[in-house]
């Protein structure tokens, strides 16, 4: 492993100085307070002026995800939201400047009972098909991208949902993660963020999942692919990407799923990986 510091689809076969490049948005993109240094917005639009292809892949519903790639100038690519259960195509000619290309969405019920069940006390919020978001009380979050609607237990029981949000305050990240994995939560799948707060997906979609899709029909070699990511809902995109890059302040499991590591978030160590591709497009 290195440690680095800082000094519709059509077919798109490129050449390999051409790189599918995929970035996570909080704790990578911007800080924990949701703001993106100057730094890293200048190397990241440098990137997309330069003609690779950046994919925004991230935990945050598609209305979250949609200023950010505004700030990186991305008039026209893909992103994939909500842990890859919502990928995107974006084009600033369409009416919204996106389409919606593909939705995995799965039954929340079995989940939804279960953990119920065991964190009676945590909040719960579900985005739905229609890129709706219902919560059981009054929980709202920056990465929802929308207001949630307040619904009772029976109605978000009945819903389709897209991805599944749990948080709880009664306990550390660690703590929550031994408590749900002890469930044996089944035809899902979760990922466990910085604090006591729960993602979930369809079974067998992730982040990885989602990009590996886009990466065929645009016909990029796998060789050709870089993801960086800081959170535990990174680790299958950092194993999947051919390069895959840790910000400095991941957890343990995320940097051991990672190729290297770069500077943390408040290091600009985003900039740092993507300077370093620029430079050796010159050399």
């Amino acid at each position: 492993m290195t440690v680095m510091t800082r000094a519709g689809i059509e077919d798109r076969s490129e050449a390999t100085e051409t790189y599918m490049i995929c970035l996570d948005v909080d704790g990578t993109l911007v800080n924990h307070d949701g703001q993106m240094s100057q730094t890293v917005k200048d190397s990241a639009r440098a990137i997309v002026e330069s003609g690779h292809e950046v994919v925004i892949s991230t935990g945050r519903s598609l209305g979250a995800t949609l200023p950010v790639i505004q700030m990186l100038g991305i008039e026209s690519g893909y992103a994939v939201c909500c842990n890859g259960g919502v990928t995107a195509r974006i084009d600033t000619t369409l009416e919204d400047g996106y389409e919606v290309i593909e939705r995995k969405t799965f039954n929340p019920a079995p989940a939804l009972r279960a953990l119920i069940k065991a964190l009676p006390t945590a909040k719960y919020a579900l985005e739905n098909d229609r890129g709706e978001f219902l919560s059981t009380e009054r929980f709202q979050d920056a990465s929802f991208g929308v207001v949630a609607v307040p619904v009772t237990l029976d109605e978000m029981l009945e819903a389709t949902a897209v991805r599944l949000v749990v948080f709880s305050t009664d306990a550390t990240a660690e703590d929550f993660g031994a408590a749900v994995g002890s469930m044996g939560l089944s035809g899902v799948t979760y990922s466990v963020g910085w604090t006591a707060w729960l993602d979930i997906a369809a079974e067998g979609v992730t982040k990885a999942s989602g990009l590996e899709v886009l990466r065929a029909r645009r016909g990029f070699d796998i060789e050709q692919t870089i993801a960086v990511g800081d959170g535990r809902n990174d680790i299958e995109m950092l194993g999947w990407a051919h390069r895959g890059v840790a910000m400095g302040q991941a957890p343990d499991e995320v940097k051991a799923a990672a190729d290297e590591i770069t500077g943390g978030v408040d290091d600009d160590g985003l900039a740092t990986v993507l300077d370093g591709i620029l430079e050796r497009a010159v050399a």
